[in-house]
């Protein structure tokens, strides 16, 4: 595996042959009500995630909604293999955040505190949309995947630290989420890329991007660790301090190569585990495994929201 600072080697919208990205259609069987420290080793870990998870029904369809928005901007620019991945970009991430708030929703029973945090997201991340340019709306979106993809490439090498003992469906649904982000870790940079770019502006989305996910992160932990058990856990709260250090030594330097010139998302190494997890995806029946003998993810056949 590469380190969480690649070299950049390549300039704008890569050369490479298009991947086509795979449609999942995932539907997983959730229990009826999600305890947010579902990770019963590190509940602090547990916490982390869920604050990610939150936000992605509010970040990511401003996400969907900017990158089909290019769409009509790249065929006409004779564009049409990037056109396609950037809809199927859009499929993968409204099939996500779809899934995320069901699991949210199940969350959201259990600790209610979370509906006005959530309140904040919606409209955080609605008002940019409201109010921000096209072309911010896609560095955003590029510098949003940078981390996301940073983000697979942590959890990867702690897969152990975050999935040992955590109900099947669960983790099927954070590593089905993970590892396809690493599948289309180049999309929305070269969308970016194609319709204009700009390293400024691409720096100051990268700045919102990452501001707005740490400080709803901490805000989420937060509410989460002083309304239960393991706030008066010291052993949960260095923990906590040990995985924040560790998200941030692999994030934040991708996330500033990725504002220097001659920087692509195919210059990162992608994590294995990952990659070689989303092998099992059965086409035949659009099922990711569970890891668990006998238990089977119920497949949503229905069009993304």
């Amino acid at each position: 595996m590469g380190s969480g600072c690649d070299v950049p080697m390549t300039d704008g919208v890569s050369d490479a042959p298009v991947t086509t990205l795979v449609e999942r259609r995932v539907r997983l069987a959730h229990p009826e009500r999600v305890d947010p420290a579902w990770n019963p080793s590190h509940p602090e870990l547990a916490y982390a995630a869920d604050a990610v998870s939150l936000i992605l029904p509010y970040g990511e369809p401003y996400i969907v909604r900017t990158t089909r928005r290019a769409v009509p901007e790249l065929e006409a620019s004779g564009r049409a293999d990037l056109a396609s991945d950037a809809r199927a970009l859009a499929t993968q991430e409204a099939r996500h955040h779809a899934e995320h708030r069901r699991f949210n929703d199940r969350m959201v029973v259990v600790q209610p505190r979370l509906a006005r945090v959530e309140r904040w997201m919606a409209r955080s991340y609605g008002w940019l949309e409201r109010t921000r340019s096209p072309e911010f709306s896609r560095a955003f979106a590029a510098a949003s995947e940078t981390i996301a993809f940073s983000i697979a490439r942590w959890a990867d090498q702690h897969d152990d630290d975050v999935f040992d003992g955590v109900e099947p469906a669960t983790a099927a649904l954070f590593r089905w989420h993970l590892a396809e982000e690493v599948e289309h870790k180049s999309v929305a940079h070269d969308v970016w890329a194609a319709l204009g770019g700009g390293r400024i502006r691409y720096a100051a989305a990268a700045f919102v991007t990452f501001s707005l996910l740490a400080w709803f992160t901490v805000v989420t932990i937060l509410t989460l660790m002083f309304h239960s058990r393991h706030g008066r856990s010291p052993a949960c709260w260095l923990r906590l301090v040990r995985w924040a250090v560790g998200i941030a030594f692999v994030t934040i330097p991708n996330l500033v190569v990725s504002v220097l010139p001659g920087h692509h998302p195919s210059d990162l190494s992608d994590p294995p585990g990952l990659v070689l997890w989303l092998r099992y995806f059965d086409p035949a029946t659009g099922t990711v495994p569970l890891l668990e003998p006998g238990a089977v993810p119920v497949v949503d056949h229905s069009p993304p929201h």
